[in-house]
């Protein structure tokens, strides 16, 4: 039983990635990313995450390792604070606590205990870059509050500051200027460049810059595509640069090789660009990334490139241009018109992905399991181009069936629309094309959904258009006179006064079909299409249509604009109950009878989670989200919940999940999340890496654990060892770096004294026996108890990976005792 107080909103996934620099570990084996509260360490080889590092209160706003210790991470985030990670043991060391907002970190390995960020003025969009000395304590919290001012009017991204030759400078860029500061000479160089608004210097504005690694160079990119090479910039009438451009709209981020030999860069046409020498000519293409280049980066050993994309993937190249792997989080899309969804096969979440792609995301290992190509047209990015949406899709109650919408619309008169059903095929695992429909209605289409009930194996379709119509749509078997090419058709058209068909939802049990026509619901009887009752509340268009569920399925539900939720009953064909909601999103549950509506309010967004029988809420969340939810949607569990309030019911058998206007995806818990992701996943990480070695086959795959009788048997009958979790040496041991731990030496007495039996310590010998011993010897019994537990200590011992010795249960051993006392001489006469 968990109490009310411990549930909170969470972010429970699908963060921006993408919204930092990745940064590679030295080795080139690790790759580190930002993503919201947290920092991702993923394996650039197979492409999982390995741990998640939790710590920050707030946005991660920069990651870099320690110049100092290649093993350790620094952080920083908005919550004013700086972190220093073991990140292969995922540890926090220590935390240093600034103060104010953190926008971007960086480290050279000159500056031994000092970091710089970048933090905002009183004044809005006015930002520093101020040197942080980090002191040296024993403590794991220490402030940090001895701030060196750097530089002044400076861009918040952190791709707009680089440091160069080994510390030397630090160079950055905002609106047309570039600013130069030697730290030597304590002195500042300004570069201005044309701001006029003739055609010429209209784009000259810098969006990046990076420093060359051995050399006095500067590359910075620009509005226009242009990609700038300053030298000689120590003097201030000495300067020159070169320009080199082939990117046809602005450098979204620039990146040196290690060498400093070759320029890589990229922006909006989702190519990536390296240029060899610093020269036009020698330059090679890597195309076809899927979407905008937002950031480049380079391992430290120089194998491996690193390219994050505006679609919330990053992209893990080698040296020859080759992209070896891919960690594609949730797709960030302009806009949800296909809302949350959830796959009846896999659990995954569904919604609007790349254009023109459905994504299905895995919200248990926050990850994208794959993209289906719904429109099934090459992308073109460009803005003044009119796309392809896709704007509605729905799953069929088994998952067998899926419906999509895509519409193009370049003017008011000219609308094309295009209905595709999709099939699951089992042997290639995904949807295919069954059956498309070209201008299913003449209008926009508001609303489709599928039956709940697959009557004899013949699904129904249901869409709703602003042509006022309601069409359905059966699976039928006569294409061809084999009958075994099926296809969809449309069998009813209904409609009611001309009047626009806003909603439409089928009963829980398929017999009944509401369908909203502006401010009037109309019932209509699934097997005849007749219209059995209409219900007018005149307070609105409806908004929102569902059913109750399981006790509550006579009950109708329904939200209007104007701000009013209402409950009616379909066997008395009246309105039972009514409420002054705004309601923005309502979803049931699908496992219970529970509804959830979103509301909103001057403040942000509330929760009310309530069931139709009745009008009072079983729970009440204020102030959910400061922004406007958008969408929402109930997952079923794979482990119900045990909760025994009445209020927390509701998050028994499924989780509730909702998508608000920033698309931040959150949902309630009740364990933090470092409770719920760390002690199974990096177990079993850490058993997956490890080497195929002859230590290995003794831990690695031999680890087996005893059965559950076996277990049962070891407790009553064996001694019991004290265990590790409370022995603070073996804590220590387990839970502390290697290269921070003291000397074997220091450590080897305290741990061989922990392993000792203590002398109150529980023994066979004093364990009750309650075996019959008639005419039995104590000296016998002794002999046999004394030697019953040194077998005990033995398999007590024992390390894992040996065959546990089989231990006798009471039966047995009084079997053999009575063995014993018969006399087998008589065998010697023989």
């Amino acid at each position: 039983m968990v109490e009310e107080g411990s549930i909170r909103v969470v972010r429970c996934g699908g963060s921006q990635l993408n919204f930092r620099r990745a940064v590679f570990s030295a080795d080139s084996k690790y790759i580190f990313c930002v993503s919201g509260d947290f920092i991702k360490v993923y394996s650039t080889a197979t492409e999982e995450c390995v741990h998640i590092l939790h710590g920050h209160r707030n946005l991660v706003s920069g990651i870099l390792l320690n110049p100092n210790n290649h093993l350790q991470l620094y952080s920083c985030s908005f919550d004013g604070t700086i972190k220093l990670w073991d990140y292969l043991d995922g540890i926090l060391i220590k935390t240093f606590i600034v103060g104010p907002k953190l926008h971007a970190l960086f480290t050279h390995s000159q500056a031994e205990d000092s970091v710089f960020v970048t933090i905002s003025k009183e004044e809005p969009d006015i930002f520093q870059l101020v040197s942080v000395k980090l002191p040296k304590s024993s403590h794991q919290e220490v402030e940090a509050k001895e701030l060196s001012f750097v530089l002044d009017y400076v861009n918040h991204s952190p791709k707009c500051i680089a440091f160069g030759n080994e510390g030397e400078y630090v160079a950055a860029v905002r609106d047309f200027y570039l600013s130069v500061y030697f730290f030597k000479r304590k002195k500042t160089a300004n570069f201005t460049l044309p701001s006029t608004k003739n055609k010429k210097n209209a784009k000259n504005t810098f969006t990046c810059v990076v420093c060359h690694p051995k050399e006095d160079c500067i590359a910075s990119g620009h509005m226009d595509g242009k990609i700038r090479l300053w030298r000689n910039f120590h003097d201030d009438r000495k300067y020159t640069y070169t320009c080199l451009h082939w990117h046809h709209d602005m450098v979204m981020d620039l990146a040196f090789s290690v060498t400093g030999t070759s320029l890589l860069s990229g922006g909006r046409e989702c190519v990536l660009v390296e240029w060899r020498d610093g020269t036009e000519k020698n330059k090679e293409f890597l195309p076809r990334l899927g979407s905008t280049i937002e950031h480049i980066s380079v391992s430290p050993a120089g194998d491996l490139f690193c390219t994050s994309h505006s679609d919330n993937k990053i992209t893990v190249i080698h040296r020859n241009l080759d992209a070896s792997a891919v960690i594609q989080g949730l797709v960030k899309d302009r806009s949800i018109s296909t809302g949350l969804m959830v796959d009846p096969r896999t659990k995954a979440l569904v919604l609007n992905g790349k254009p023109g792609h459905l994504q299905f995301y895995s919200l248990q290992s926050d990850k994208q399991l794959y993209n289906l190509d719904i429109i099934q047209q090459e992308y073109i990015n460009d803005d003044g181009l009119i796309q392809i949406e896709l704007t509605k899709a729905a799953f069929g109650c088994s998952g067998n069936w899926l419906a999509t919408v895509e519409q193009r619309q370049e003017n008011e008169t000219e609308l094309e629309l295009q209905m595709k059903l999709w099939t699951y095929n089992k042997k290639t695992q995904g949807f295919v094309l069954n059956t498309k429909i070209t201008m299913p209605h003449d209008d926009h289409i508001t609303a489709l959904c599928f039956s709940n009930v697959e009557n004899y194996g013949k699904p129904t379709l249901v869409t709703a258009s602003k042509d006022g119509h309601f069409k359905v749509w059966i699976l039928t078997d006569d294409s061809d006179i084999y009958k075994k090419a099926v296809g969809w058709t449309c069998d009813f058209v209904g409609s009611y006064h001309k009047y626009q068909a806003t909603n439409c939802c089928f009963s829980e049990d398929g017999s009944l079909l509401a369908v909203s026509f502006e401010e009037i619901v109309t019932i209509w009887d699934s097997e005849t299409w007749e219209l059995k009752c209409t219900f007018c509340q005149r307070a609105g268009k409806i908004r929102h249509l569902c059913f109750g569920r399981l006790t509550c399925s006579k009950y109708l539900l329904g939200t209007t604009e104007n701000g009013i939720l209402c409950c009616w009953n379909l066997l008395s064909c009246s309105l039972e109950w009514s409420a002054k909601l705004n309601v923005s999103v309502m979803e049931p549950d699908p496992n219970s009878e529970n509804v959830a509506a979103v509301s909103q309010s001057p403040v942000g967004s509330d929760l009310f989670v309530f069931k139709p029988s009745e009008p009072r809420p079983l729970y009440i969340q204020k102030n959910l989200s400061r922004e406007e939810v958008q969408w929402g949607v109930f997952v079923p569990r794979d482990i119900p919940e045990s909760f025994t309030s009445e209020a927390l019911q509701w998050l028994n058998r499924s989780q509730f999940y909702f998508l608000t206007e920033s698309q931040c995806l959150l949902t309630f818990s009740t364990k933090s999340p470092e409770e719920k992701l760390t002690p199974t996943s990096k177990q079993l990480l850490a058993e997956e890496s490890l080497p195929t070695t002859p230590f290995y086959f003794i831990l690695g795959k031999h680890r087996k654990q005893p059965d559950e009788k076996l277990n049962e048997t070891l407790e009553k009958e064996l001694v019991q060892l004290p265990l590790t979790e409370n022995i603070p040496a073996i804590n220590e041991l387990l839970h502390t770096p290697a290269h921070v731990l003291p000397s074997a030496s220091f450590l080897c007495s305290m741990f061989v004294n922990s392993l000792l039996l203590s002398k109150h310590t529980n023994s066979a010998e004093e364990m009750p026996d309650d075996i019959d011993m008639d005419e039995e010897k104590e000296s016998d019994d002794s002999d046999e108890e004394n030697d019953f537990t040194e077998k005990a200590q033995e398999t007590n011992t024992t390390d894992l990976g040996e065959d546990i010795i089989h231990q006798l249960s009471k039966s047995e051993e009084r079997e053999l005792r009575r063995f014993r006392k018969v006399d087998y001489s008589w065998i010697a006469m023989l």
